[in-house]
């Protein structure tokens, strides 16, 4: 239930508003402006965690720029993220034993990763990490850490999916009303060799959790059942003419070795990339279960 004095109420214009006008003020308008230089990943200076943080409250993301190159050391996100408060770590089973994924590519010789996107050369649509995931383990912030980059291609869209929410509530906010619905999206059930791996998942696309706003989504149509009544696919169809409209506040960039994205899961893609087999681009992926939060007071 969102409390209705909370902004992303639908009923809650004023305050809509009020947070609206907030949002807008001095937001950014290239992805350049969100990159802060990092000396030292473990012990951010406070001129540097505060660069970060304004970026983070103002957009939902931001990116760190080290001068650690090709390191493969997953301390670097790690740390990071532990210094705004992330620490629990979603270990899905494709994961590393750390609970942190190594995205490289494998969908070359049949290895068991290649059969999931996010392993393949291929572009990814989109999407929100996670979103099929139940709610005892939503995802509501990431890390992407590059250790190498790929020769061509790799590029990532990146949007704050709280600026793709004031867009489609600003168009109808039915828009809004349907999405928040606890029936708005069905994630089929994932079946393996011993049966059913996990259910469907019913919920809602949209919603608010400790006063976040959160948004579940996937372009890609076998992965999720929209509800089929005509305010739903209004609300749908209006978010994908948003994102193909190329928006103000979609950033495109591509990750350097050292750099990486801290986020609250906002919406991304990746472009198709080529590579090398013996410089395989690499990024290290981090999703959490906790929200971002400002542990400096600023």
């Amino acid at each position: 239930m969102i409390p209705t004095d909370s902004p992303f109420h639908p009923d809650n214009e004023a305050g809509y508003q009020a947070w609206r006008a907030q949002k807008l003020a001095g937001y950014p308008q290239r992805a350049e402006e969100l990159i802060v230089d990092v000396r030292d990943p473990s012990q951010l200076s406070d001129a540097e965690y505060q660069a970060l943080w304004q970026r983070l409250a103002k957009t939902g993301m931001a990116i760190y720029a080290t001068n650690r190159g090709e390191a493969e050391n997953k301390s670097i996100p790690r740390d990071i993220a532990t210094q705004f408060g992330l620490t629990h770590l979603d270990a899905n089973w494709l994961a590393d034993e750390d609970g942190i994924s190594s995205l490289t590519p494998q969908d070359e010789g049949g290895q068991k990763r290649g059969e999931y996107i996010p392993y393949t050369h291929h572009r990814i649509r989109w999407h929100t990490d996670g979103y099929y995931n139940p709610p005892e383990r939503r995802i509501f912030a990431m890390t992407l850490h590059c250790v190498r980059a790929a020769d061509e291609g790799g590029e990532n869209e990146l949007m704050d999916h709280e600026l793709a929410y004031l867009y489609l509530r600003d168009a109808d906010p039915n828009h809004i009303r349907a999405l928040m619905a606890e029936d708005a999206m069905t994630i089929p059930a994932r079946t393996d060799e011993a049966g059913t791996a996990r259910p469907d998942e019913v919920g809602p696309a949209l919603l608010v959790d400790a006063g976040r706003l959160h948004l579940r989504y996937t372009a890609r149509t076998k992965s999720i059942a929209w509800k089929q009544d005509a305010a739903t696919l209004a609300a749908v169809k209006a978010l994908e003419d948003l994102l193909a409209s190329e928006p103000v506040g979609v950033f495109k960039l591509k990750l350097l070795p050292g750099m990486g994205l801290l986020c609250n899961n906002v919406l991304h893609t990746r472009s198709g990339f080529s590579d090398r087999p013996e410089h395989r681009r690499l990024l290290y992926r981090a999703r959490y279960h906790d929200h971002i939060r400002d542990l400096r007071g600023g």
